[in-house]
C-alpha cells in the first residue's frame, strides 16, 4: 500500500518552480529522480527535495500542473505542508511575473516586501 500523497497545485512552469525553491534557500535536484518514501517505495518527480530523515518531497507533473508528492507522515520541514505550499506558490507567482514581464520588455522599477508577507512590484517599460 502506497503512503504517498499527491497534493494538487497551480504550478505549471517548471523553471519558475525551480527558481522559487532556489530563492527560498531550498536545495533541490532536477529529475526525473526518485522520491523516497515508506519502506523503500519511490515515485519519480521532476524536482526532488531530500530530507535528512531519508524521505523526500517532490514535484511531479500530472500532465496539467506539478503536484507535491510526499509521504506526509515523514514531513520534516520547518513549515507545515500548507505553509510550505503557500510559500512555494508565492515564490512561483513572483518568478512567473518577473519572467513574463521581462519577455514583454518590462523591468522592475520598485519592489516592496510588506510586513504581511505580500510583495508589491512596480514594472515599467520605456517606449520610443
Amino acid at each position: 500500500m502506497s503512503h504517498f500523497s499527491n497534493i494538487k497545485t497551480q504550478i505549471r512552469n517548471l523553471t519558475s518552480l525551480k527558481a522559487a525553491l532556489t530563492d527560498m534557500g531550498i536545495d533541490w535536484k532536477a529529475g526525473p529522480q526518485p522520491v523516497r518514501g515508506y519502506r523503500g517505495q519511490t515515485r519519480n518527480a521532476e524536482v526532488v527535495i531530500e530530507q535528512d530523515n531519508g524521505y523526500d518531497i517532490g514535484f511531479s507533473s500530472n500532465g496539467k500542473e506539478y503536484e507535491l508528492v510526499a509521504d506526509l507522515e515523514y514531513w520534516k520541514q520547518p513549515l507545515s505542508v500548507e505553509g510550505f505550499l503557500n510559500k512555494v506558490t508565492q515564490g512561483y507567482a513572483y518568478q512567473t511575473v518577473l519572467s513574463e514581464t521581462t519577455k514583454q520588455g518590462f523591468q522592475v522599477s520598485e519592489q516592496q516586501n510588506n510586513t504581511d508577507g505580500s510583495i508589491r512590484l512596480v514594472v515599467q517599460r520605456w517606449s520610443a
